[in-house]
C-alpha cells in the first residue's frame, strides 16, 4: 500500500488541471500591457497569453495589427522587458482577432 498523497499535492495539482493560475496569470499580463501600452492602445487589444518568453496580444483589426507591428512593436516590447524583466519576455506578436470587434 502507498503512502496518501500529500494534500498540498493534490491542490497544485487540481489548479494547474483546471486552469486556475493560468487565469490570475493572464490577468496579471492584461494590468501589465495596460500600464505599457496606455489605455487608447490596450481598450482596442486583448492580452493572449505569455508563452516561452513570446507575448502574444489580440488586435481588433487589420489597420491596427499593422500599426502596431510597424510603428508601436519596437518601444512596447522594450517597455516590457524593461519593466518586467521578471517574465524574460523575447518577443511581442500581435494576432487579428475578430471577437475584439465592435458589433454595431
Amino acid at each position: 500500500m502507498s503512502d496518501p498523497t500529500p494534500l498540498s499535492a493534490v491542490l497544485a495539482e487540481l489548479i494547474a488541471r483546471r486552469g486556475f493560475a493560468r487565469t490570475q496569470g493572464v490577468a496579471q499580463l492584461a494590468v501589465a500591457w495596460r500600464e505599457v501600452a496606455g489605455e487608447k492602445i490596450a481598450s482596442m487589444t486583448k492580452v493572449i497569453c505569455l508563452q516561452r518568453g513570446v507575448f502574444e496580444v489580440g488586435v481588433a483589426n487589420s489597420a491596427l495589427l499593422s500599426e502596431l507591428t510597424t510603428f508601436h512593436r519596437a518601444t512596447l516590447l522594450p517597455k516590457l522587458q524593461a519593466k518586467y524583466p521578471e517574465q524574460k519576455i523575447r518577443d511581442l506578436k500581435f494576432k487579428l482577432r475578430s471577437d475584439l470587434q465592435k458589433k454595431e
